[in-house]
């Protein structure tokens, strides 16, 4: 009988198995070069791999993060493994349009950080109507990939929140031109690409998947305050088409980022994230007092990024999590 008990104790571990492990020691040098293996991650050795880690927030307004501290800070004191770089495109404020060299110096220096402390660094073109600067977009992801596709730490996030253009006959064309530039530098680095719906809408990409490109994921965003159950049943039914997902943004508020947190619907996600081995990235590193989601209390600079005593209710829970 004893027998019998520590088999089903062991057969139901196994069936509720849990992927994530603390981030900090999962760095780049132990998984190396990513890859997309059916619908999972997985590292050099064919292993599956999950990311957990941090996103800085719009380049133009917060370049006070840009930099290597804040990122030695993601990883030691958020435990990451990975940190998003933002890059604005247009905006009243400016952006990459009017200042490029300004705004790519700004994810270059975030890009070469991650390299030396053993992170990978997802690049993100953060707009929403990114098809309508397809030129623009083709010639930063070349300079880009020629650069630093020699690294393993690189990710490309070629559109970060789509809204309400199609999938089949907009976003699918603009994602392939893009990634034909990049692949013509890099030829093996994970690639995600925004989905319909401010990337929501992972059953239309699923319905007609991008396949001519190896390595290519899928980007979901959530707020647990807003985006429940739904949203979970439709990255499941996402999943189960085959396509892989990356969490490249998800809060632990309702969307407008305002208190409260949503405790109880941002465990639903962890665990939902956790048992399909999806990688995420919590939005954001910012101090902004008017906002719940914010990870740094006000007036925290980059040297005290993440460091005990300068996180909020919600980056304490994130950091938490990013540990487990």
């Amino acid at each position: 009988m004893r027998f019998a008990f520590v088999l089903l104790a062991v057969l139901g571990s196994s069936i509720n198995f849990a992927f994530s492990k603390d981030a900090l020691n999962e760095p780049v040098s132990k998984h190396g070069q990513l890859s997309v293996s059916g619908n999972k991650l997985v590292n050099a050795n064919g292993e599956e791999v999950q990311l957990k880690g941090m996103s800085l927030a719009w380049s133009i307004w917060w370049p006070q993060y840009y930099n290597e501290p804040t990122v030695e800070g993601v990883k030691n004191g958020c435990h990451s493994n990975v940190i998003r770089a933002p890059l604005a495109i247009e905006t009243n404020d400016g952006g990459y349009l009017t200042d490029p060299e300004g705004q790519k110096k700004l994810i270059v220096d975030v890009i070469e950080a991650a390299i030396k402390h053993d992170i990978y660094v997802i690049v993100d073109w953060h707009e929403e109507k990114a098809e309508t600067h397809l030129e623009q977009a083709v010639d930063f992801f070349d300079q880009i990939s020629k650069t630093y596709g020699g690294y393993p730490n690189i990710i490309y996030e070629t559109f970060n929140e789509p809204t309400t253009q199609s999938w089949s006959d907009v976003l699918k064309p603009y994602h392939e031109a893009v990634i034909k530039a990049i692949r013509a530098n890099d030829p093996d680095n994970i690639i995600i690409v925004g989905t319909p719906t401010w990337s929501q809408s992972v059953d239309q990409a699923a319905a007609d998947p991008i396949t001519d490109y190896d390595n290519i994921l899928y980007s979901l965003h959530f707020y647990a305050g807003t985006h429940t159950q739904w949203l979970r049943d439709t990255t499941k039914a996402a999943l189960d088409k085959g396509i892989g997902i990356f969490v490249t943004e998800y809060g632990t508020t309702k969307a407008d980022a305002t208190p409260p947190i949503a405790l109880e619907e941002t465990k639903l996600w962890w665990s939902f994230m956790d048992e399909n081995n999806m990688s995420y990235v919590n939005y954001d590193i910012t101090d902004k007092e008017s906002e719940a989601a914010s990870v740094l209390v006000p007036g925290t600079t980059a040297e005290n990024v993440c460091k005990e005593g300068y996180l909020t209710e919600s980056g304490l829970l994130v950091v938490e999590q990013n540990k487990k």
